[in-house]
């Protein structure tokens, strides 16, 4: 089988990008994503393509290129699976809120669905690739689905994690540090796997195409992302010692990073880690580490969760004390809400929870973000079902302009690492503030000694 037309069943932070890559880096093959959220697909195909739903530097670039072309955005999910000969599940895995696993487990029932729809439509053999984050042996519960429909088409079901940055996912795509593929080890399964090799091998060098059995290539990717949210969680714990002793995190950082066994990345302090993938990656380890009974193993991996949500607490906890021991009434202004820069995504974000805090201790916030809507602000919230919807509405607010936001204000806390932060004009900013006019600094992107001169009281993380 030669590969002429592929479908993504999901639009989202994964499907919409990975595929507009696949289809300009591959004009011979049709690529097709689909998603029943109507709304979304009409902005991927937006003609202006800075109205995407997705921002990432250098993604509307790739979407103009090949859109019409090869690359289609559609609703048309039935028709796209039928016509596909290998299929991309891209949907959303969030961590289940109800029944056995609750808190923890990856909720499957999207995965599912999918599998039973491309069981249903499918007339002839496919390549169902698993490209959301999945829990070990997922594959076996997809492919039992579509080996079950009595209909004698043939299915090869491929694990195929991605392992991109939020805001740097272009890039990732574009030059990856290594492309895994796991399949079945029988002479199809390895077929299968070529197939997919061969795509990828339009633009990624083959010594960085890894392939694997399908159960490691599940496991590594939650394996990368608990890795490296435990080494946030590691330097966020010292940034606390750090605050107690006078020592400087980011000069423990630098010091410990420049040894070449552990090097500098994924080091910075911050207010906390947030995401789609680490906080869900990691919860699912330790609940799959849980059903094997291997509590010391899941004890462990949930402690790096732990540490994470202390960190944006006691950054909410430290604004508290730091303005006298109350906020009730005070305005304070959040520049930044996505949960690291160059994304709009919000998932997980330390914005959330610290604003949560603080609206429970009656302060009037404030919130200036560069690329995420208030609706978005205000969903976020919501779900949380701390307060009502008019209690966060009263609560908080939401501007464009970064001054008017700051104008007025007790103190401000940076949440999100936007590099506009660092251009702003401190001076005018301090000037229409309260005073003592304070500067929390959730992501230590400012200069500390530049805002001081001017007046502002200015903490850190970690010093």
């Amino acid at each position: 089988m030669n590969i002429k037309k592929i479908c993504c069943i999901g639009a989202g932070y994964v499907g919409g990008p990975t595929m507009a890559v696949i289809a300009q880096k591959c004009p011979h093959i049709q690529v097709t994503v689909v998603d029943l959220n109507e709304k979304r697909i009409a902005a991927w195909n937006d003609e202006n393509v800075d109205n995407i739903p997705i921002y990432e530097p250098g993604l509307g670039e790739i979407v103009a290129s090949a859109r019409g072309r090869n690359l289609f955005f559609s609703t048309e999910v039935d028709k796209a699976i039928d016509e596909a000969d290998m299929i991309f599940i891209s949907v959303n895995t969030p961590t289940k809120t109800y029944g056995v696993g609750k808190g923890m487990a990856a909720d499957l029932k999207y995965i599912e669905l999918c599998a039973r729809q491309i069981a249903r439509v499918a007339k002839n053999d496919k390549i169902v690739v698993e490209k959301s984050t999945l829990p070990v042996r997922t594959a076996s519960a997809i492919k039992e689905i579509l080996d079950h429909t009595g209909n004698g088409v043939q299915f090869q079901i491929l694990s195929n994690p991605e392992f991109l940055a939020e805001g740097t996912a272009v890039v990732d795509l574009l030059s990856p540090d290594r492309v895994l593929i796991g399949g079945d080890t029988t002479a199809e399964g390895q077929k299968a796997i070529q197939q997919l090799v061969d795509i990828y091998a339009n633009w990624v060098p083959e010594e960085r195409i890894l392939t694997t059995n399908v159960w490691s290539s599940e496991l590594s990717k939650l394996t990368a992302n608990a890795f490296l949210a435990q080494r946030v969680s590691s330097i966020n714990a010292l940034s606390e010692l750090c605050e107690k002793t006078g020592a400087d995190v980011n000069e423990v950082a630098r010091a410990i990073g420049m040894d070449s066994r552990i090097g500098a990345k994924f080091l910075k302090s911050s207010v906390g880690f947030g995401g789609s993938c680490f906080q869900k990656d990691i919860l699912n380890l330790v609940y799959i580490a849980k059903s094997y009974g291997l509590n010391e193993v899941a004890d462990y991996w949930e402690q790096v969760i732990i540490m994470n949500d202390h960190q944006k607490r006691r950054f909410g906890k430290n604004i508290i004390q730091t303005l006298y021991n109350t906020v009730s009434g005070k305005k304070i202004a959040f520049l930044g809400w996505a949960f690291k820069k160059d994304t709009n995504d919000t998932r997980e974000s330390a914005a959330i929870y610290v604003a949560d805090d603080l609206l429970s201790e009656r302060a009037e916030i404030a919130v200036y973000d560069p690329k995420v809507s208030e609706d978005q602000i205000f969903s976020d919230l919501d779900y949380l079902e701390t307060r009502s919807e008019a209690m966060n509405r009263a609560g908080l607010t939401v501007d464009n302009d970064p001054y008017a936001v700051c104008n007025g204000a007790h103190a401000i806390a940076i949440l999100t690492e936007w590099d506009e932060f660092n251009t702003y004009d401190w001076q005018r900013i301090y000037d229409n503030m309260l005073k003592p006019a304070f500067v929390f600094d959730g992501r230590n992107l400012l200069d500390k000694e530049k805002l001081t001169r001017i007046g502002f009281i200015y903490q850190g993380i970690g010093s």
